[in-house]
């Protein structure tokens, strides 16, 4: 089969596994706005900014480090048992310490300690299925891989529309009902977290299988040599989390608290438009991710990634325009509450923050091959000093605005820095003509629609359906002959 086929049918399923969960979660946004005034879901952001924080500090690299050395392992076993110890053990001292000293830690994070103990024990089952998950897609078993993931967002979401909706309906008609003991009002934190948690045991139940089954045979030179690899990933990793949500936890810091949570509320709604362009980027990420390692060895591979790229800023550039163009139906539908409202304006500036966060993934394949992964810390850390530093400055004097400012300074960066750092250690013939021309035209054109006349469809869908027609005339050919090439 063309490889190329291949990867774009193998992103396909696993566009299923995070499309699919990230649109059930997207529709908690109205659940959630719409149960919730701005204050009290800005206090939830900061929560959920702290736990993908500490995700990425519970898997240490160790997803990335699998897939490198079970690809190029003759003991595939050695590979995975060594990695289910170093999870197994740095997870429960984690636990355990995090348990021991909770009061310290809910305090230092400015967290209520009634939230801070389920908190624990969430980031620990999550951290328990990352290498399962991780030979799922290192063995190319994308179906099992989404419909897992599909599973444990169906769970969270349905539980978050039970309590948050079925359940104070419930008690308002029958006082008496069975499930009153259940309610509590102004409990709705609590409610999600436990959602949360519920769904995180029921995924790492089906994901048992890697520890029932491993000789739990622990190498520790090779354990060496993957960490080795996976500590500039934690870097870079904990650089990526700061960009993404670091920002909630300074405008709560830098904010006057009178008015901190609502305008962190208001932020995160009205970000979370810009998902379309992420699940795009996450989806191609995670296909192209074993593609780049399993064809590292092919006769120049240069060349396909060069053409993945292209066509990543080709889709990119549509998902862009259309959901700038639609942005004002697109708060309806998930955003109704009219009170989170006033922060749409960042809404095209995070989308191509996002937009330029998945070039860099693509631009990232020079340093992955080739065992460099301490150049991709180094440039995210960069992109972490500029986005704390812009919003350190500015969110004083012009609050989220500065954060989403920040965030697309910082991706770009990133982007421009890596490509520039791969052109002399792992030469890729990107078509930079054809990248800038369809970025360049998707800028402008979004931005005409959105800020220039005043969001009015009347403006954007001609110019979407112009871009549209540009990308027909020029790539149907390229693109019938991925999809439908036999």
């Amino acid at each position: 089969m063309n490889p190329l086929k291949k990867l774009f049918k193998q992103t396909a399923i696993y566009g299923l596994a995070t499309v699919l969960p990230r649109m059930i979660s997207f529709f908690l946004v109205r659940v959630h706005t719409d149960a919730m005034p701005p204050e009290i879901y800005g206090e939830l952001a900061v929560i959920f900014a702290y736990f993908a924080m500490f995700n990425v500090v519970l898997a240490y690299g160790m997803e990335t480090a699998f897939f490198r050395f079970y690809s190029k392992s003759d003991d595939k076993e050695k590979v995975i048992s060594t990695s289910l110890i170093s999870i197994l053990i740095s997870t429960f001292l984690f636990m355990g310490l995090s348990l021991l000293f909770q009061d310290g830690m809910s305090s230092l994070l400015n967290i209520e300690l009634k939230y801070f103990k389920y908190i624990i024990f969430i980031l620990a089952l999550d951290a328990l299925v990352i290498v399962p998950f991780a030979w799922l897609r290192a063995n190319e078993r994308p179906m099992r891989y989404a419909i897992i993931k599909i599973l444990n967002v169906v769970i969270n979401f349905g539980l978050n529309i039970f309590f948050l909706i079925i359940l104070p309906g419930i008690v308002e008609n029958n006082s008496n009902s069975i499930f009153s003991w259940m309610y509590k009002s102004d409990f709705q934190i609590s409610y999600i977290i436990i959602a949360n948690l519920i769904a995180s045991s029921v995924t790492l139940l089906l994901m048992l299988k890697p520890y029932v089954s491993s000789s739990y045979s622990f190498d520790k030179e090779l354990w060496n040599r993957m960490m080795k690899y996976a500590i500039p990933v934690l870097i870079a990793g904990v650089a990526f989390s700061i960009n993404e949500v670091f920002n909630r936890i300074m405008l709560m810091d830098l904010l006057p608290e009178a008015i901190a949570s609502e305008q962190v509320g208001m932020y995160n709604a009205c970000i979370k438009l810009a998902l379309f362009m992420t699940l795009f980027s996450t989806a191609f990420r995670m296909g192209i991710e074993p593609f780049f390692f399993n064809h590292a060895g092919t006769e120049n591979p240069q060349k396909a990634y060069a053409q993945i790229t292209n066509y990543f800023v080709v889709l990119g550039s549509v998902i862009l325009l259309a959901v700038v163009v639609f942005a004002d139906i697109l708060k309806i539908l998930f955003v109704k509450n009219p009170a989170y409202w006033e922060a749409m304006t960042v809404v095209p500036i995070i989308l191509l923050a996002s937009f330029f966060l998945g070039i860099y993934h693509n631009l990232s394949v020079w340093y992955k091959v080739t065992d460099k992964t301490r150049y991709g810390a180094l440039i995210s850390v960069i992109g972490a000093a500029i986005t704390i530093v812009v919003n350190y400055i500015f969110i004083p004097h012009i609050g989220y605005m500065a954060s989403a400012i920040a965030t697309v300074m910082a991706y770009g960066s990133m982007m421009v820095i890596s490509y520039y750092l791969g052109k002399s250690r792992y030469p890729v013939p990107y078509n930079f003509r054809k990248i800038l021309f369809y970025l360049g035209i998707s800028i402008l054109f979004s931005a005409i629609a959105f800020y220039g006349f005043g969001r009015s469809l009347y403006a954007g869908i001609p110019l979407l359906l112009i871009f549209l027609g540009i990308v027909y005339k020029l790539e149907n050919d390229k693109l019938r002959q991925i999809f439908l090439k036999k």
